[in-house]
C-alpha cells in the first residue's frame, strides 16, 4: 500500500504541476491576446478615422502578404537546393571560419569519420602559439558539425579574440565501416595529442563539449586522464534519468517507445546504419509549435531582413548525419536507457570501464533552466552520483565548477551571441584562475557590472558549494526509481528482437532499399518537394526576383497586420496547448506503468547507486595518508599554498580579483613559476588534504616549513596580498591572517600589502 501511495504521489505531483503550468502560462497568453484584440478594435473604431481607410488597409495588406508568400516560397526552395548541395558536398561543417584539416580520422589505425580542424584566425586577429589551445567537440546527434563556430560571437570567436589557437572536432556525414564509439574516443585522444605536440610550450588544451559532445568529452577525460586540460560541458546530458517532474518529458521516451529496440530496428532498416534525421524529427516534436509553425511565420513576417539568417540555420539543421548501429545502440543502452556513465557501469569496450572520478582536470559545467533537451538535473546530478560528497571531490584533487543560466534555450548555450559575450567569455578568461582553486565544488556566479556593448564588463566570483547545494538536491530522486524497470525491459526486448526478429528484418533489407528509405524520410521529402527538383517551382525564382523589385510592404500599424499576428499567436498557442497536454499524459502514463510495485520489483536490480566510500574509508586512501605524513614537511612553496587554502576556507566565496592575484602568485612569481604545472597541482592537492584532515596542525606546523624570519615575513606578505586591503577583508579572513602571523612570531598586520611582494624577486630571476 505504501508503494501504491508512492505511485499516486508521483502522478498527482506531475498532474498538479502540469495543470498549474498550463493554466498560468496559457491564461497569461490568452489575456495578452484579448488585450491586443481590444486595442485593435479600439483603433479601427476610433472617432475621426477616415471611413474608407479600412479598405485601403485591406488592399495594402493583401498586396504585401501575396508578395511575402512568394518570397517565403522562394526561400524554402533555396533551402531545399542548399540541402541537396550540402549533402552532395559531404555535409562539411557550417563554420563561418576558414580551416585546415589537421588530422583525418579516416587515416588513423582505427579509422573513423572524425577530423580535427585547425581554425584560421580572421584578418586582424592574432593567435599566439604559446597560449592554451582550445579544442571544441560538437554534438553528433543527427545534425552536422559547426554550431560552436556558427557566428563571430561564438565559442570559436571568443577563443580567437583571446589569442588562443582553436581546433574544431568535426565529422563527415557517413561513418567508416565498423566504426564504434571506442574508435571515436581514440580518435579524439589522438587529436588532443596532436594539439599538444603542435603547441609544446602551451598548457594542456581546454576541451569544450557541446550537448552530446559534452558526455563525449567526459568519456575522453575518463579514458585518457593524462592528456587534457580543463573540460567544459555545455548543456551535456550525462545523468539521463534525472529531470523535473512536470517539466521534462523527453526522458520517458525509452519507457514508452521501446528502449534499445528502436535504434536496433531503424539501424537494420538502414542496412546497419542509423539515420540521424530520426533524431532531428524527435527534437522537432519536442516543440512543434515552434519548429512546425512559428519558425516559418517568423520568416514570413521578416522575409525582407531574415532570409539569410533562416537559410544559414537551416543549412545546419538540415544536415542529417548517419551513425553505425553499434554507435547509436551504445549511446541508447549505456547512457539514455542505462544511465551508466555516472554510476561507473559504462564500458567503452570489453574490459574498459569508464570512471569519471579518474578525471583530474578541472570540469566546468554550464546548464540552463530554459533548456528543454538537457535539464539542469541531467547536466549536474552526475556529480552527486559519482562522488560521496564534496569532501571526496577535494580528496580526489578535483575542481568542479558549475553555472546555471535562468532562461537560455538548449541551442542558445552554443550559438547565442549574448552567451558568448558573457558566459563563454568569462569562462575563457578565468581558466587559469580556476586551475588555481583548491580542489572542491564551486558555483561560478557572473554579474553584470558596468559598460555597454563590447565595453561591458562583468564581475565573477566562485562560491564553494556542497553537493547538497546542487539545484534540485532537496527534491529527492524518487522519480528516478521507475527507470530501473525501463532498463531491464529494454534489455529483454533487445535480446528477443536480436534472436527472433533481427534475422528477418536484415534479410529483407538491401543497400538500395536502405538508401530509398532514407530518401523517403519525412524531413528529406519536405525539402525535396520544396526545391528546384520539383518542376512546379521552376518559374518561382524569376517571380520572386520581380516581386522583390516591386516590394511594397504594409505598415506595421495596419490593423490587418496586427490581427494576423494575433491569429498566428493563437495558432501557435493551440499547438502549445496540445503539446502540454501530450506531455502531461506522457508523464502520467509513464509513472502509472513503471512506478507500480510490480515494476519496481521488476527493476529492483537495475535501480542502484554507485557504491561510495565512507568518511573513514576516504581518510584511509593512500593519497590522504601520504599527505598527513608530510604535514610538517616542505618549504616556502608548501607554506604559502597551505595558507592561501586556509584563507579561502575562511572566506568561502572567492572573488575573481582575489583569485587572479592568487593565480598570478602561483603561476607567474618565483619560486612558483619554475614549478611544472603537474607538480604545482600535486602540491595544491596535498596541502588541501592537510588543511582538510590535519586540523589545527596545519597552522601550528607552519614554523617548521618557514624556518627563517625573512621567509616568514615574505610568506605572510604574499598571503596578505591576495585578499587585498585589510578593510575589505571579512572578519574570518582577517582573523586567520592574524593567526598566521602569531604562529610565525610576526607582529599583527596593520598596513595593507597592495603590491606583489614576489615581483622584485621574479624580475631579478629573469
Amino acid at each position: 500500500m505504501s508503494e501504491w501511495s508512492g505511485v499516486g504521489e508521483l502522478t498527482s505531483k506531475a498532474a498538479g504541476r502540469h495543470f498549474t503550468s498550463i493554466s498560468q502560462t496559457h491564461g497569461e497568453r490568452l489575456r495578452a491576446t484579448f488585450n491586443a484584440l481590444t486595442g485593435i478594435v479600439a483603433e479601427v473604431t476610433k472617432p475621426g478615422r477616415a471611413p474608407f481607410s479600412i479598405l485601403k488597409d485591406a488592399a495594402n495588406y493583401g498586396f504585401d502578404r501575396a508578395q511575402r508568400a512568394v518570397l517565403v516560397a522562394d526561400a524554402l526552395r533555396e533551402r531545399g537546393d542548399t540541402f541537396f548541395a550540402h549533402e552532395a558536398a559531404g555535409c562539411p561543417p557550417v563554420l563561418i571560419y576558414d580551416y585546415d584539416i589537421a588530422v583525418d580520422g579516416r587515416q588513423l589505425p582505427r579509422p573513423c569519420n572524425y577530423m580535427l580542424l585547425r581554425i584560421r584566425p580572421p584578418e586582424g586577429v592574432e593567435v599566439f602559439e604559446w597560449k592554451r589551445p582550445y579544442m571544441i567537440i560538437d554534438p553528433r546527434a543527427g545534425h552536422g558539425a559547426g554550431i560552436g563556430g556558427f557566428k563571430a560571437d561564438s565559442q570559436v570567436g571568443v577563443a580567437l579574440k583571446g589569442g588562443h589557437p582553436v581546433y574544431f572536432t568535426a565529422f563527415w556525414r557517413e561513418p567508416e565501416p565498423g566504426q564504434t564509439l571506442a574508435d571515436v574516443t581514440r580518435a579524439e585522444a589522438a587529436f588532443v595529442r596532436h594539439v599538444q605536440a603542435t603547441h609544446p610550450d602551451a598548457p594542456k588544451p581546454v576541451v569544450i563539449g557541446n550537448c552530446q559532445g559534452g558526455w563525449a568529452t567526459l568519456i575522453l577525460g575518463a579514458s585518457n586522464p593524462d592528456i587534457t586540460g580543463p573540460l567544459v560541458l555545455n548543456g551535456a546530458p550525462v545523468e539521463t534519468w534525472s529531470g523535473e517532474v512536470g517539466a521534462n518529458p523527453m526522458r520517458y521516451n525509452a519507457g514508452l517507445l521501446g528502449g534499445q529496440v528502436q535504434p536496433m530496428f531503424w539501424s537494420d532498416y538502414g542496412d546497419g546504419v542509423f539515420d540521424g534525421a530520426w533524431l532531428v524529427l524527435n527534437f522537432e516534436m519536442l516543440n512543434p509549435g515552434r519548429t512546425w509553425f512559428r519558425k516559418y511565420y517568423d520568416l514570413f513576417e521578416k522575409v525582407d531582413t531574415e532570409r539569410g539568417r533562416f537559410l544559414e540555420f537551416e543549412k545546419w539543421w538540415s544536415g542529417f548525419f548517419l551513425l553505425n548501429e553499434p554507435e547509436i545502440v551504445w549511446i541508447v543502452r549505456e547512457l539514455f536507457v542505462g544511465n551508466k556513465l555516472a554510476r561507473n557501469e559504462a564500458r567503452l569496450e570489453h574490459g574498459r570501464v569508464l570512471d569519471v572520478k579518474q578525471i583530474h582536470s578541472p570540469i566546468i559545467v554550464f546548464a540552463s533552466h530554459g533548456d528543454n533537451i538537457t535539464p539542469v538535473k541531467q547536466a549536474l546530478n552526475w556529480i552527486m552520483d559519482a562522488y560521496a560528497d564534496e569532501t571526496e571531490i577535494r580528496i580526489r584533487g578535483q575542481r568542479i565548477v558549475y553555472m546555471v543560466h535562468e532562461s537560455i534555450g538548449h541551442l542558445g548555450i552554443f550559438v547565442s551571441s549574448s552567451i558568448a559575450k558573457r558566459e563563454h567569455q568569462e569562462v575563457a578568461s578565468t581558466l587559469k584562475t580556476i586551475e588555481a582553486l583548491q580542489p572542491g565544488l564551486y558555483e561560478m556566479v557572473i554579474e553584470d557590472v558596468a559598460g555597454e556593448g563590447h565595453e561591458k564588463r562583468f564581475t565573477v566570483s566562485f562560491a564553494e558549494r556542497k553537493v547538497s547545494d546542487l539545484p534540485g538536491y532537496g527534491d529527492g530522486r524518487q522519480d528516478e526509481v521507475p527507470f530501473g524497470a525501463v532498463e531491464r525491459l529494454s534489455e529483454l526486448q533487445a535480446e528477443l528482437y536480436d534472436v527472433f526478429m533481427r534475422p528477418l528484418v536484415q534479410a529483407s533489407v538491401t543497400r538500395a532499399s536502405a538508401e530509398l528509405g532514407r530518401q523517403m524520410h519525412p524531413l528529406r521529402l519536405q525539402r525535396a518537394a520544396l526545391s528546384s527538383r520539383n518542376p512546379v517551382l521552376a518559374p518561382l525564382p524569376a517571380i520572386a526576383e520581380a516581386t522583390a523589385q516591386a516590394r511594397r510592404p504594409a505598415e506595421e500599424t495596419n490593423p490587418f497586420v496586427l490581427a494576423e499576428k494575433l491569429v498566428a499567436d493563437a495558432f501557435e498557442q493551440t499547438f502549445d496547448i496540445v503539446r502540454d497536454l501530450r506531455d502531461a499524459w506522457y508523464e502520467m502514463a509513464f509513472f502509472s506503468i513503471y512506478a507500480t510495485p510490480q515494476m519496481r520489483w521488476f527493476g529492483r536490480n537495475f535501480n542502484f547507486e554507485r557504491t561510495h566510500k565512507s568518511k573513514e574509508e576516504l581518510i584511509g586512501l593512500p593519497e590522504v595518508q601520504s599527505a598527513l605524513l608530510h604535514v610538517a614537511s616542505g618549504g616556502f612553496v608548501e607554506a604559502v599554498i597551505r595558507m592561501l587554502i586556509l584563507l579561502a576556507d575562511a572566506r568561502g566565496t572567492v572573488r575573481r580579483d582575489r583569485l587572479e592575484r592568487s593565480a598570478r602568485v602561483l603561476t607567474k612569481d618565483e619560486p612558483f613559476r619554475s614549478l611544472p604545472a603537474a607538480q604545482r597541482a600535486k602540491i595544491i592537492h596535498e596541502q588541501s588534504l592537510i588543511v582538510e584532515y590535519a586540523g589545527a596542525a596545519a597552522v601550528d606546523t607552519l614554523p617548521d616549513l618557514l624556518r627563517t624570519p625573512e621567509e616568514r615575513r615574505r610568506a605572510a606578505e604574499v598571503v596578505q596580498f591576495v585578499p587585498g586591503a585589510l578593510a575589505d577583508m571579512e572578519p574570518r579572513t582577517l582573523a586567520m591572517l592574524q593567526r598566521f602571523r602569531a604562529v610565525l612570531d610576526l607582529p599583527p598586520a596593520t598596513l595593507d600589502v597592495l603590491e606583489d611582494p614576489l615581483a622584485p624577486l621574479t624580475q631579478a630571476a629573469q
